[in-house]
């Protein structure tokens, strides 16, 4: 499979006609795509698949556990994670892409593939849809919230309301990306807020396009409990190994 991204089309009124008269091509090596993704049925196999992880924090494994080491020392506060892809190659370009620079077209295909790949099973007990939210200041220099757009089109597809505004970032982070581990949980400390009024008794799945360490997002999840939800669990794209 060939793992560079294709070039972006043109944008403007020409290529949105242009994708309405023809099938999609697929996003990584430009044959025409299928089950209407940009995405070939020969990339799609050859995707790196999270197919066995861990069921607490979505950790990749040798085979499927209900908790790796990780989570029995240390149990995360969301009760169970769902990452469908590993960041590997060719995902982490494609991730790269959407998230840094305005890949609408990259964020579509992931969303879809996580409806793709949700076990309806999975959903049961749910109410509501978070997206991990950024810093007012972040979202103004990007311009677009990554999580946002994977939420939306899943919430579509789970008949579930999302509630952007129900967890909110406070602080301004650094970027988790420049820190090791420990730095990692020490930075996102007290970022969050969350509106009891939202989320009380409430089970929540909260939405984030990668799942690194998992810092943020038991933080994210911890200030949910803290403000009254009876249950979080994470879905993402992609988890690292």
């Amino acid at each position: 499979m060939a793992v560079n991204l294709r070039p972006r089309a043109k944008s403007g009124a020409g290529s949105r006609v242009g994708r309405w008269l023809l099938p999609p091509r697929c996003l990584f090596c430009g044959d025409p795509g299928a089950g209407g993704l940009e995405l070939c049925a020969a990339c799609c196999r050859d995707l790196p698949w999270n197919a066995a992880a861990c069921a607490r924090c979505a950790l990749p494994l040798p085979q499927p556990a209900t908790a790796c080491g990780a989570c029995l020392l240390h149990p995360p506060p969301f009760s169970a994670a769902l990452a469908p892809l590993r960041y590997a190659t060719p995902v982490d370009r494609l991730l790269t892409r959407f998230k840094f620079h305005a890949g609408l077209a990259e964020g579509r295909l992931l969303a879809a593939l996580l409806c793709e790949r949700i076990d309806p099973a999975w959903l049961h007990g749910l109410d509501l849809v978070l997206p991990l939210p950024l810093h007012p200041r972040r979202l103004g220099r990007r311009g677009y919230n990554q999580a946002l757009e994977l939420t939306r089109p899943l919430a579509r597809v789970m008949a579930l309301p999302v509630q952007p505004d129900a967890l909110c970032r406070e602080r301004d982070t650094a970027p988790q990306s420049e820190l090791d581990a420990d730095a990692r949980r020490r930075n996102v400390r007290g970022a969050f807020a969350a509106d009891p009024m939202q989320v009380r008794d409430r089970a929540c799945l909260l939405v984030d396009d990668v799942i690194t360490t998992g810092a943020t997002l038991r933080e994210a999840a911890a200030t949910l409990l803290a403000a009254g939800a009876r249950e979080v669990r994470v879905l993402a794209a992609a988890r690292v190994e």
